[in-house]
């Protein structure tokens, strides 16, 4: 998408402000990742380090297949997954 150019600043300021905001509000912008995640034959705890409840996970690297899940509500502090294999995992938060 091409920014607009527009003769008058007042109305350059609100146009790029209406094309920047979702941008800058997507929750993936603040996704951490954590490395190198063991994660055993049934459920982990894990601590996702972000300091406020989290909104999503996904996996970004895994060591063999697995099938693993989220097996409790999202809280401020930890990510519980259940898998199947034992594997290591690096997991993206946000």
């Amino acid at each position: 998408m091409q920014l607009p150019i527009l003769s008058n600043f007042a109305q350059l300021v609100t146009r790029w402000k209406s094309i920047l905001d979702p941008v800058v509000a997507n929750p993936l912008n603040g996704a951490s990742v954590l490395k190198d995640i063991p994660l055993v034959n049934g459920s982990t705890t894990i601590n996702h380090l972000l300091g406020q409840t989290m909104q999503g996970w996904f996996i970004v690297d895994i060591t063999g297949a697995a099938t693993i899940y989220r097996s409790a509500p999202f809280n401020d502090k930890t990510l519980t997954l259940t898998s199947n294999a034992a594997v290591t995992v690096s997991i993206g938060v946000f």
